[in-house]
């Protein structure tokens, strides 16, 4: 049995990392941990763990960690994560990290959009964890960097088209929208109900940290360098991302054509779901599915992609990595 330990457990990822561990076959949780004043019994925190879950919110304690854990997810923020991470690392854990900051390889670009990174060194050897593109490098990983949720939904929706070389890639431009729990527990007031019900916004213009890393996937999947243009808003919904990508072919490729490329290219992956319509967010909610339509518009190819934002753009991808560093089965939990 995996003893699994969640470090910043009283926030959303937290939640659904707990919601999708207690009813994992092959994994426990045995510690979780928290700033002192979000700490006291899980369900007090989240109700929805009443008479499922009796462990405490803890501070952080690394020692008792490190004897009750073999994998740590660490659902801590940008900037602060690597603080933690080399410890636990050195401490003998596995360690999966929901924040960007082993996310992207180029430190010069980090360091644009974050802070200064301050363990290059571990930077150097994090699997990126997007299993469908990158399993190989996930197998037996000791530090796994979990994507965005906006990278996520926007990678899995063009990699069969970049992967082939059948699309220009100075001229790929994503649109998404994403629901209001990616601003975390603790969001500006432009995220209360009252200024979010009814509304629907764009934000991060031309310079969202996640364009970055949308366009290192792309570029490792094609093989040479791919310039995106992403723009992201949010919708007043609770979760989900639904992304439009729009793309410029190389050659006509009909409907037919690209039907069969991405069922062919998905065809042996458990949760990516090619559809014949347009997905829908809702269809996605609560689970760790992508579900991808594409199909030609006035001479481009556009590509759409659902996902729920908290579990195949979160928790979900981070116990499917968890599956994949144990030998496991990548379902387990997850279905």
């Amino acid at each position: 049995m995996i003893r699994v330990a969640i470090i910043g457990a009283s926030g959303y990822t937290g939640a659904e990392s707990i919601r999708i561990i207690l009813r994992h076959s092959e994994a426990e949780l045995t510690y979780l941990t928290a700033l002192p004043e979000e700490c006291g019994a899980v369900q007090d925190v989240f109700g929805q763990f009443k008479g499922r879950c009796a462990l405490q919110i803890e501070p952080l304690d690394l020692d008792k960690l490190a004897e009750l854990a073999d994998v740590a997810l660490c659902c801590l923020p940008h900037k602060v994560s690597m603080g933690f991470v080399p410890k636990l690392l050195d401490a003998g854990l596995k360690v999966i990290d929901f924040s960007a900051d082993y996310r992207i390889k180029d430190v010069a670009v980090y360091e644009k959009y974050y802070v200064k990174h301050t363990d290059t060194e571990n930077l150097k050897h994090a699997a990126f964890g997007l299993p469908e593109l990158f399993r190989e490098q996930i197998k037996g990983a000791k530090l796994v960097a979990n994507p965005g949720c906006y990278p996520t939904g926007a990678s899995l929706a063009i990699a069969p088209l970049l992967k082939e070389n059948l699309i220009e890639t100075e001229s790929v431009i994503v649109n998404a929208v994403t629901g209001t729990s990616g601003a975390g527990m603790n969001p500006s007031s432009k995220f209360h109900f009252p200024n979010m019900n009814e509304n629907l916004f764009p934000y991060g213009i031309g310079n969202h940290r996640h364009m970055p890393e949308i366009e290192q996937i792309a570029s490792d999947v094609a093989g040479k360098k791919v310039t995106v243009l992403f723009q992201p808003h949010v919708g007043p919904f609770d979760r989900g991302i639904l992304s439009t990508v729009y793309c410029q072919p190389k050659k006509n490729l009909s409907n037919e054509e690209l039907s069969k490329l991405y069922k062919d290219f998905y065809q042996d992956e458990s949760f990516v779901q090619v559809c014949r319509d347009a997905p829908a967010v809702k269809d996605v909610v609560g689970t760790n599915y992508c579900h991808i339509f594409v199909t030609n518009v006035k001479g481009r190819i556009v590509c759409f992609s659902a996902i729920d934002n908290l579990v195949k753009g979160a928790s979900g991808q981070a116990i499917q990595n968890m599956n994949i560093i144990f030998d496991l089965d990548e379902a387990l939990g997850l279905k």
